[in-house]
């Protein structure tokens, strides 16, 4: 493990000791949205990301960080870590052990660490140059994607169907008929068992930077592919598409897109 992969980890773990104890208690959580929406933030949502900067800070000084619940500092710096303290916020406050921690390594823009971490299972899920591990009960365990090469064989995943609007939804709505069995509700969870070889693809629209940064990682290191709806690197338009066999990507870009093809 580098310095920077074992940093991640620590980093997770202070994440973890500072979010445990507001989970299935008091969650002291607000509504960020406007009237006749509702997305949520939680007091761990901010003591936690506000933990890891502290100690970002005093380790690495000169590394930027970009997070969901505090913004940017110095996001062009040649070494940036991204932040979503909690990701799953919906699955936190009621209850369920679905919710992460997700922690990114960003070097001239690019994703090269990732963790993702599940504290109430003591799991954290770490990809970057030294491989892909599963970090649980003071052990290691090698991660590994599942070979799947028809779409039509594949378990997919997706937090939300009723997140996806227009065209994006008769995407979806494709997809899931193109595939074997759908699993919804797993927020960045699904993208761990990618890693693990226990779901075989995620597909996602809307996505923040620090919604997929630390996915990257993790899954390919672990064997798999993570990309746009494009079939390009990740970017601004925040479309996802994570596949544990690199074989399901163009098979499920050419669903995705069917509409649009020539």
């Amino acid at each position: 493990m580098t310095a920077l992969e074992a940093f991640a980890v620590e980093l997770s773990h202070e994440a973890a000791r500072t979010a445990l104890p507001y989970f299935r208690g008091d969650n002291a959580e607000e509504n960020k949205a406007g009237p006749g929406a509702f997305d949520p933030v939680t007091e761990a949502d901010r003591a936690a990301e506000a933990a890891i900067r502290r100690l970002i800070a005093a380790r690495y000084p000169e590394h930027g960080v970009i997070g969901e619940e505090y913004g940017e500092d110095r996001p062009d710096a040649e070494h940036v870590w991204v932040l979503d303290p909690i990701d799953g916020t919906r699955a936190f406050i009621a209850g369920l052990p679905l919710w992460t921690t997700l922690i990114a390594m960003r070097h001239e823009g690019a994703p090269v660490i990732g963790a993702i971490g599940q504290p109430y299972l003591d799991e954290i899920f770490l990809g970057g140059p030294s491989g892909a591990r599963l970090l649980r009960n003071g052990g290691e365990t090698p991660l590994k994607t599942r070979a799947c090469p028809a779409l039509s064989d594949a378990l997919i995943a997706t937090t939300d169907p009723d997140i996806f609007v227009g065209d994006d939804r008769e995407a979806w709505a494709r997809l899931r008929a193109s595939a074997r069995l759908a699993r919804l509700g797993c927020d960045a969870y699904a993208y761990a068992m990618v890693a693990a070889g226990r779901i075989d693809l995620v597909a996602e629209t809307e996505l923040k930077v620090w919604d997929w940064s630390a996915l990257k990682p993790v899954i390919e290191a672990a064997g798999g592919q993570v990309t746009s709806w494009t079939g390009q690197a990740p970017d601004g338009d925040g479309r996802i598409l994570a596949v544990g066999d690199a074989a399901l990507t163009a098979q499920a870009l050419a669903v995705l897109n069917a509409q649009t093809a020539p």
